[in-house]
């Protein structure tokens, strides 16, 4: 399989996921300022926002192995896209509920993150991506060191875990859709365990 070159995944690929990734954010907006979010604006920004944190969050995941199978070492470049566009959106979903949901009221806050487990949970999920965030540049993958900056990247996995535990748990009743999540989350760590990773890309 031909895969874009170097010079193209840097010119026009990435940018062009860039653009993609920030969609999401332009259309909740637009939907929001032209009062299309239904009977409660802010569940669907919860929603929306979580949604695309998750969703970008798994796709980070995907890079190594559809690297690994196509050969086109150059989705290394856009995995950091991918993870800090994910970042952003897990902060717009914790900022909202913080700022529109409690308007900072610190005591309920603090109470509603005891009597509700899936706000435990998720909140330790994003506690989990600001690491992977601020080291998600060249400057500290050098004063890491290579080893010392993969450990770290290594809670990309419980972040993932946490957040589809936190989708789950939020849903309550419904759980078709979190369930995909758990499915698309599973795949991804089965083909990561080393004696199928073997026999999917022996070669690469």
């Amino acid at each position: 399989m031909r895969v874009p070159s170097p010079e193209m995944t840097q010119k026009v690929v990435k940018p062009l996921l860039f653009v993609l990734c920030l969609l999401p954010a332009v259309w909740l907006l637009w939907q929001a300022f032209s009062d299309n979010l239904g009977a409660n604006p802010l569940e669907a920004l919860l929603h929306g926002t979580g949604d695309w944190a998750l969703r970008l969050l798994l796709l980070t995941l995907c890079v190594t192995p559809l690297r690994r199978l196509s050969g086109w070492h150059g989705l290394l470049k856009l995995r950091r896209l991918l993870g800090l566009s994910a970042f952003f959106y897990a902060l717009a979903h914790v900022s909202l509920w913080l700022v529109f949901e409690h308007f900072f009221d610190w005591q309920a806050i603090f109470a509603d993150i005891l009597k509700r487990p899936y706000i435990s949970v998720g909140l330790g999920a994003m506690l989990f991506m600001l690491p992977l965030a601020l080291t998600s540049n060249q400057y500290m993958l050098k004063r890491l060191g290579g080893r010392r900056w993969q450990e770290v990247h290594q809670l990309v996995y419980l972040v993932a875990i946490a957040a589809v535990i936190h989708f789950w748990w939020k849903m309550k009743l419904d759980i078709s859709e979190p369930f995909l999540y758990a499915v698309w989350l599973s795949v991804l760590l089965a083909v990561r365990y080393p004696p199928l990773a073997m026999r999917l890309y022996p070669s690469r």
